[in-house]
């Protein structure tokens, strides 16, 4: 602990007294996951096709071509429904249709019939083709729902053991603050959201609930010593400033790896890693600005 604390040392912030900004943040980054989950439900969100069911075409252009070109090329043609996403800092684009493979023609070759066609000259390649049945796809989007509600099931149960039923409601909640704020950044963005981002949303969630036990666990230790309700503000304030060196050195770390994931990590990698970047910071300010204030505010107005 003392290498931690050579970094960050006898800090003295008085969180309780930023928890009313924190709050007003976090209004806003819950009304955006509000509305991203709105759009998600009624399928207007970039959903890939692992949630939507169809067929999604990486294609790699060696020559120049707009994305405004290869929609006019696709869309007016038989992919009509198609959605373009470019890849930045690639010449390359994700193409995402309904359409799934049949026995007259599958996607694939239809996209190079369209493309010899429409952008004749223009010298590409298709890195990776995927297709997903829409029953497939929709039963994938309930387990992921199915696995984030019983993942907060869990966090209330342990949190409740180990520590009270309070701090484990609490833990949760700030949890669930997390993925809201996620869903919300990554649909105004208007990143594709798949599998991966499931998983990073999971991802996130736990490593944030590792952030609040840590607070937790030395929120307990004060309160043991405390002699007075109204000591319970420098509890609070003591335990997170205790703990702040080492969770700044701890997340910063982790954010140096996922960065250089997202930056070098190709195409592929890149939404994945992004979403984990992002939550780093969400889930490190939920469990010092949040959690640790709505503790503060339950026993206080509460009990």
């Amino acid at each position: 602990m003392s290498e931690y604390r050579e970094i960050i040392k006898g800090t003295h912030i008085d969180f309780i007294r930023l928890r009313n900004i924190a709050f007003v943040v976090s209004a806003v980054l819950l009304l955006l996951g509000c509305i991203g989950f709105v759009m998600v439900s009624m399928g207007r969100a970039n959903l890939s096709t692992d949630f939507t069911g169809g067929t999604g075409i990486h294609v790699r252009f060696q020559d120049v071509v707009s994305i405004g070109e290869l929609r006019s090329a696709l869309i007016g043609s038989d992919m009509h429904d198609a959605q373009i996403q470019e890849v930045s800092g690639t010449k390359g684009f994700l193409i995402k249709t309904q359409f799934v493979d049949t026995q007259k023609e599958n996607v694939q070759d239809k996209t190079n019939r369209i493309l010899l066609k429409q952008l004749p000259g223009k010298r590409y390649e298709i890195l990776e083709s995927n297709a997903v049945g829409a029953a497939v796809g929709k039963t994938l989007k309930r387990y992921a729902i199915i696995a984030t509600v019983i993942s907060f099931i869990g966090i209330i149960v342990y949190i409740a053991v180990r520590f009270n039923f309070i701090f484990g409601v609490v833990a949760t909640i700030a949890t669930f603050h997390d993925v809201l704020a996620m869903l919300g950044i990554f649909f105004i963005l208007g990143r594709e959201m798949n599998i991966l981002f499931i998983t990073a949303i999971l991802t996130i969630a736990g490593y944030s609930l590792t952030d609040t036990i840590v607070v937790f666990d030395r929120i307990r230790e004060r309160m043991a010593k405390m002699k007075s309700r109204e000591d319970f503000r420098s509890v609070i304030n003591g335990s997170i400033n205790e703990v702040l060196s080492r969770t700044i050195v701890t997340n910063l770390t982790t954010f140096l790896v996922t960065a250089a994931l997202c930056f070098l990590g190709g195409p592929v990698l890149f939404d994945f890693s992004l979403a984990l970047v992002i939550g780093i910071f969400i889930g490190t300010y939920s469990s010092i600005f949040i959690a640790s204030p709505l503790v503060f505010i339950w026993r206080e107005k509460v009990l």
